[in-house]
């Protein structure tokens, strides 16, 4: 089986996290900005180029790394894509750039056109937020950590 090294950031301000969703591709699910690292990457630069390629936004605050987790995906035909071996990063800011807005990624790591991308907040605390099966390829997974992080620095 292929081994593909993945980073992805979970971007919260206060109690809300900048998922995506793909419009022109409504049966994936919510997913959190990052991606397939690059040859001689580090997960930490592949995270940040990953985050701007998919958000648009360059951001100047610290990546924190959240966990780690492996994941066997496959493809939407069922067959076998690889192991993805992720690392999670959460990152905080003190105010949101926009409520949502919409972003290309004009090169997707397995090809093809650009890929339309709506970003958005979701509130951890909601019920969309709380139910896994509203997220692609296991991003639910970091969220009971991820809150319980961001319920630790609420005043």
């Amino acid at each position: 089986m292929r081994t593909y090294h993945k980073a992805y950031v979970y971007l919260t301000c206060g109690s809300r996290l900048l998922v995506f969703n793909q419009p022109d591709q409504p049966e994936v699910g919510l997913q959190v900005p990052g991606g397939t690292l690059d040859p001689g990457e580090s997960h930490l630069i592949g995270a940040k180029r990953e985050f701007f390629e998919e958000t648009g936004l360059d951001l100047d605050v610290a990546f924190h790394h959240l966990t780690d987790q492996n994941h066997v995906y496959r493809m939407a035909t069922g067959e076998l894509h690889g192991l993805h071996r992720r690392r999670h990063y959460h990152a905080t800011i003190n105010s949101v750039p926009a409520e949502e807005w919409e972003h290309y990624e004009m090169m997707p790591s397995f090809g093809g056109p650009p890929i339309r991308f709506h970003l958005f907040w979701l509130d951890l605390d909601s019920e969309r937020a709380r139910n896994p099966e509203n997220f692609f390829a296991d991003f639910a997974a970091p969220l009971d950590e991820l809150r319980a992080r961001v319920e630790g620095t609420r005043p």
